[in-house]
């Protein structure tokens, strides 16, 4: 019986509660049942996934300044990662363009015409080539005035 909206149940109704816990029990089973299964199919899903994208990432850095530019693109700028790849920025940016195209980056979030990688190289073993980073123009101009303010302080 309904009485706007609720469901309400007079005695007998009440007396039947028991088979309705047994269901609903068998309800939860069930989906505890579908649970475990979802995890275990997204589980080799990520597996197969991950071996397709190790394959895609082998296949397009070729090159070691591929993978150092891919690794380094994490929202840094294009000069800046050209540097340590050894090419142009407009090679980097090129690579950009290609690695979107294929799902590899991403636009970054927080700077505009820069791009962030999706995966890691390392995470997936495949190795990258150490490089040097040197300090941004910013780092180096804060620590001048860093030095700078310390040794007025000691004056």
């Amino acid at each position: 019986m309904e009485d706007n909206g609720t469901i309400t149940r007079n005695a007998d109704e009440m007396n039947k509660g028991e088979p309705l816990v047994k269901e609903s029990e068998t309800l939860v089973e069930k989906q505890d049942k579908m649970i475990e299964l979802l995890e275990e199919i997204l589980k080799w899903t990520r597996f197969e996934g991950m071996q397709r994208v190790k394959a895609v990432l082998l296949e397009t850095l070729r090159k070691d300044s591929e993978k150092i530019a891919y690794h380094h693109s994490d929202g840094r700028g294009s000069l800046e990662i050209s540097k340590m790849a050894g090419v142009s920025d407009f090679a980097i940016r090129s690579y950009w363009k290609k690695w979107a195209t294929i799902g590899l980056v991403r636009p970054s979030s927080k700077f505009k015409g820069r791009y962030e990688r999706l995966f890691s190289l390392e995470d997936l073993g495949i190795e990258v080539a150490t490089v040097e980073i040197s300090p941004t123009e910013e780092e180096t101009e804060a620590e001048e005035r860093s030095t700078e303010e310390a040794s007025r302080l000691r004056r």
